[in-house]
């Protein structure tokens, strides 16, 4: 099991394929996605990344946060999230996480934060069907009706669906594919809809319900460091 990365809501686009077919796709950026701390079985129990992404202000860092960010030697970033690995998966701190490290076509599952709707009625909340638009149906053709029982047991049992608050929940879209990735802009073009809103912070992982791709970097697409870079490019 690889890390998933942590990336920014851009918007929605639309996207033309061989056949000239426009999909329409969410456009996520990533920017310095790099590993913060770990979590190891024999010091935590479990085995996991702490990832974090973009970019934070020193003054808007907590004095805590400030200290872990300087003992894993990053800048302060924007967004935390830690992702459950395999050991053989584990990455070192200060890496960083490329948007190469999803391929064209392959599955993930996306987690964001749907958008707030405020206080909703049962129609559009729970798309219940209404009441009668006359025949003797006065002021209550949009109410939930009865909430309850009789006497026995005389109350509302916990959970019953009514209006009430709508949005702002932790939503987790499954099997959605990965159309594109740019890594010079450091995009990542997902086919169809995203939860969140515009600017909202996505968790990005491999689908638990899909196979990973033989073609999948593991244990992950890692950036090299600057200095490296010209050796590589001469080398080829």
């Amino acid at each position: 099991m690889r890390s998933g990365v942590i990336a920014q809501k851009v918007g929605m686009t639309r996207v033309y394929n061989d056949a000239g077919e426009h999909v329409p796709v969410t456009v996520l950026r990533m920017e310095s996605c790099q590993v913060v701390a770990q979590r190891t079985e024999e010091k935590n129990g479990y085995t996991a990344v702490q990832l974090g992404v973009g970019l934070s202000k020193v003054k808007n860092t907590s004095k805590a946060l400030r200290g872990h960010f300087a003992k894993a030697e990053v800048e302060p970033k924007a967004k935390l999230a830690e992702f459950r690995v395999t050991p053989e998966n584990l990455l070192d701190v200060g890496v960083e996480i490329t948007v190469d490290h999803f391929v064209a076509g392959q599955k993930v599952d996306v987690t964001g934060t749907s958008t707030g709707k405020g206080f909703q009625g049962v129609i559009k909340r729970h798309n219940f069907g209404g009441g009668r638009a006359t025949h003797g149906n006065s002021v209550s053709h949009r109410t939930h009706g009865s909430t309850g029982q009789r006497q026995d047991p005389g109350k509302v049992f916990k959970g019953k669906k009514m209006a009430g608050h709508m949005g702002t929940s932790r939503v987790t879209t499954q099997n959605v594919e990965i159309v594109s990735t740019d890594a010079d802009r450091g995009l990542i073009l997902i086919r169809g809809a995203v939860p969140g809103t515009k600017g909202s912070w996505i968790l990005v992982r491999d689908a638990v319900k899909a196979p990973l791709p033989a073609n999948a970097p593991k244990p992950a697409a890692i950036r090299t460091k600057k200095n490296e870079a010209p050796a590589e490019k001469g080398a080829e």
